[in-house]
């Protein structure tokens, strides 16, 4: 049998670039090599509550053309976003908004707080040289030490002074009371899960879970004209160039003994005691209440772990810094030789997209063939 496009991943771009391709009249085959679609927005049902398998994911955008698309797949609930921090068993507002000020130095007005940050920032002086001295220059000493070294380290697996400044290029404060993380006109969570709204947005296309393209590249790709590629991109050149770093997360999930386990959907651990990164409270995403409306019994929660990459493992996200980016470039150069084959996603450009910004790179990759 033979098809126009071969995709490779029925993650979220993959699965914008087969609807895009079948409305257009293409015959295409979907392949993963997980036994599920949906990629890392997968989410499955737990004790009756729709788990993040793969991390909390909130869609927020401010593209209209971005959000029209996904409410053609799904209606969304109006779940906004607003985590906290807990630092040694001290619980603050982020993002960094006037209730964290006022609970780390008693600040009760947007001036009080803006001395406070303006005075501490001038510890860094000059171009910041890494991402201690950067976070500093923005926020100041107090709220690197309590909210952002801590938790940093461990996304990253070393020492804040050892990352790239570029990292942390800016960071949101507020001198108003606004609890909202994203600044974003539409923001919000698909009701029935995401695995729902990807299983709509490939429906009456062949979708094939469990293979792995790169196992028999040879003859998948005899059966396509074109191939659109989301894995890594190093991996699908067998890493000829040699390996990209990446990190990966491992989920502790568990369903305790209780109804609410700490109020809230995300909480972030920012001390480098704690091991794991953040606690998500599945539920919250949906208000704790099932599809009718009805209050959800028990809860699930599931802790996260920022782990070093190696081969075989699943990739999370990459490491962009100068290192990475110049290996990236040299393995950019042979898939733009690569006949016929077209790379994307976070993997296959070696770049973090939030998931607007995915919607739009497919939908722009389907315009471009």
């Amino acid at each position: 049998m033979k098809y126009d496009f071969i995709i490779v991943g029925a993650g979220l771009f993959g699965a914008v670039c087969a609807r895009e391709l079948k409305d257009k009249g293409k015959k295409v085959l979907v392949l993963d090599r997980r036994d599920h679609v949906a990629g890392n927005i997968y989410t499955e049902k737990v004790a009756g509550i729709n788990v993040h398998k793969y991390g909390a994911h909130i869609f927020h955008t401010n593209s209209a053309e971005a959000w029209a698309y996904v409410n053609r797949f799904a209606s969304f609930n109006r779940y906004t976003n607003a985590p906290v921090a807990n630092y040694r068993g001290e619980i603050y507002s982020l993002p960094f908004n006037m209730y964290t000020f006022n609970r780390l130095w008693g600040a009760v007005t947007p001036e009080d707080a803006k001395k406070i940050i303006e005075a501490q920032r001038e510890e860094v002086r000059g171009e910041p040289q890494n991402l201690e001295q950067q976070a500093i220059r923005l926020v100041g000493r107090d709220i690197y030490e309590k909210l952002i070294k801590g938790y940093t380290q461990k996304q990253w697996g070393r020492p804040c002074d050892r990352l790239p400044a570029f990292i942390i290029r800016r960071l949101p404060v507020r001198f108003t009371y606004d609890t909202n993380y994203f600044d974003a006109l539409y923001q919000g969570i698909p009701i029935g899960g995401y695995t729902r709204m990807v299983e709509n947005m490939l429906s009456g296309i062949e979708v094939v879970t469990g293979t792995d393209y790169l196992k028999d590249k040879a003859r998948w790709r005899s059966m396509a004209d074109m191939v659109i590629f989301t894995g890594a991109i190093d991996e699908y050149f067998g890493y000829e160039l040699g390996e990209m770093e990446y990190r990966r997360v491992e989920f502790e999930t568990e369903v305790p003994d209780t109804d609410n386990f700490q109020g809230n959907a995300v909480v972030n651990y920012t001390d480098e005691a704690t091991p794991f990164t953040r606690v998500i409270e599945h539920k919250w995403f949906e208000f704790g209440r099932d599809e009718t409306g009805k209050p959800i019994p028990g809860t699930v929660i599931s802790r996260e772990y920022s782990r070093s990459w190696k081969r075989g493992q699943e990739p999370y996200y990459p490491v962009n810094d100068e290192k990475n980016t110049l290996l990236y470039s040299r393995y950019k150069a042979l898939a733009d030789k690569e006949k016929g084959v077209y790379f994307g996603g976070r993997l296959g450009q070696y770049r973090y997209f939030d998931m607007d910004a995915t919607i739009l790179s497919a939908l722009e990759l389907v315009k471009r063939l």
